[in-house]
């Protein structure tokens, strides 16, 4: 007997089916950040310049990608070793300027065909792609953007986000999939603000106008995300959980939440938030990433907080459709391809190890009261042959199941690619 049939085996003692589990998992997308691979510097400036506007990346790891080209030969390294259905996720910045599209043109002025080698790309895949509007690292951040005291700034940001309205529809057409687009704004203040109140009325106006774009809201999902606080916004973020949560509820019909879980306290937890919310909306999304003390975006590890945002959204019914699940973390202090890797193989693993719970018993045991033997169902499972039915659906799925065997390709693609950069 095989480690994957003794593991089947005991799985089904418990009434888990884990071969419907890798079923279900294949038809998962997980929407993967372009910006891990680049460092979140995009195309569309100085590629020298500082990142602005909350945004930090340390570490000098060589290999960093410089054109598109590069990025997408290193995105297509990382689909190659990590199993499941994937999107692309795009900022942006990422837009590819050429003369056959007319050139450089400001943010506002962004139009549909500077992602079409980004929707070539998609389709020669089968991809889907999310998008983000980028405000931030550009000379009118001022430094507040859809909430800056100055009409002329917002203005210039409010057309921006009306073209990345216009753009998600183009992409959500082209590869017949939604797209989910995020509008995420570093503003706020590094020091204790005189008024608070202001800036996000100003805010609330702004994103009302971006919304106001016609789009078909079964194709584009905006999305408000929330920060706690950010480089240089240490005191006041305007966008704060509050204000996006409630943002979000009141207009429904035309935009959903989204949760990234290195925006909150330190002692919040968005496994938590997940069930919460799905209480009240049909819809959400989420950025999976890793904080340590702040919103630091480090790779994503299958430790706890994974596995239990993955348990949530299991148990929750958001497999169907309800939760968008995309990446969002970047390190360039380690291989770049690497750190993209791990990070999606473990989001992956969460939610395998999520499908592997026996969780219509488990619950049945919560409404009886039987703690106690939830407690010890609970502990169990953390030692059940999980790693068995990993590599299976990794073999199932065509790509290396082992680490060491992927790392050894990602250590050979830096050898022959990565390092003559």
């Amino acid at each position: 007997m095989t480690m994957y049939e003794e593991a089947k085996k005991r799985y089904a003692a418990l009434g888990v089916d884990t071969e419907a589990a890798m079923e279900t998992l294949a038809g998962v997308p997980i929407s993967i950040h372009c910006w891990q691979g680049d460092d979140v510097r995009g195309f569309d400036g100085d590629p020298a310049a500082p990142l602005t506007g909350g945004i930090q990346t340390t570490g000098n790891y060589p290999g960093r990608a410089r054109t598109p080209e590069e990025l997408m030969a290193d995105i297509d390294q990382v689909l190659a070793l990590c199993p499941g259905t994937k999107k692309l996720n795009l900022h942006a910045s990422y837009a590819i300027f050429d003369e056959e599209n007319g050139g450089w043109v400001d943010r506002d002025k962004l139009e549909p065909k500077h992602f079409k080698k980004w929707v070539d790309f998609c389709k020669a895949r089968g991809l889907g792609c999310d998008f983000n509007p980028t405000f931030f690292s550009h000379p009118k951040c001022d430094p507040l953007t859809l909430a800056s005291p100055n009409p002329e700034t917002r203005k210039f940001w409010i057309d921006h986000g009306k073209a990345c309205i216009r753009i998600s529809q183009y992409l959500a057409q082209e590869l017949g999939q939604p797209c989910i687009m995020n509008i995420w704004t570093g503003d706020g203040l590094k020091d204790i603000p005189a008024d608070r109140m202001t800036p996000r009325v100003l805010y609330k106006e702004s994103i009302d106008a971006i919304l106001s774009e016609p789009y078909d809201f079964n194709l584009v999902k905006p999305c408000v995300e929330s920060k706690v606080f950010g480089i240089g916004v240490e005191a006041y973020t305007v966008g704060s959980a509050e204000f996006a949560l409630s943002y979000a509820a009141m207009n429904r019909d035309k935009c959903i939440p989204l949760l990234d879980n290195g925006h909150y306290h330190p002692t919040e937890v968005v496994s938590d938030k997940i069930p919460a919310l799905l209480a009240f909306f049909p819809e959400i999304a989420l950025h999976i990433t890793r904080g340590v003390r702040w919103d630091s975006d480090h790779v994503v590890l299958f430790d706890d907080e994974t596995k239990e945002i993955a348990k949530e959204i299991v148990r929750c019914g958001g497999l169907d459709g309800r939760v968008k699940i995309a990446l969002d973390y970047f390190d360039a202090s380690i291989n770049r391809v690497a750190a993209w890797v791990v990070g999606t193989r473990n989001m992956e693993k969460a939610l395998l190890f999520a499908l592997l719970q026996p969780a219509q018993y488990m619950k049945s045991l919560q409404d009886n009261a039987n703690f106690t033997e939830l407690m010890m169902l609970s502990e169990k499972l953390k030692t059940m042959p999980f790693s068995a039915v990993w590599e299976r659906y990794c073999e199932m799925q065509g790509v290396p199941a082992d680490d060491q065997e992927w790392f050894k390709t990602v250590m050979d693609y830096e050898k022959n690619v990565l390092s003559k950069r």
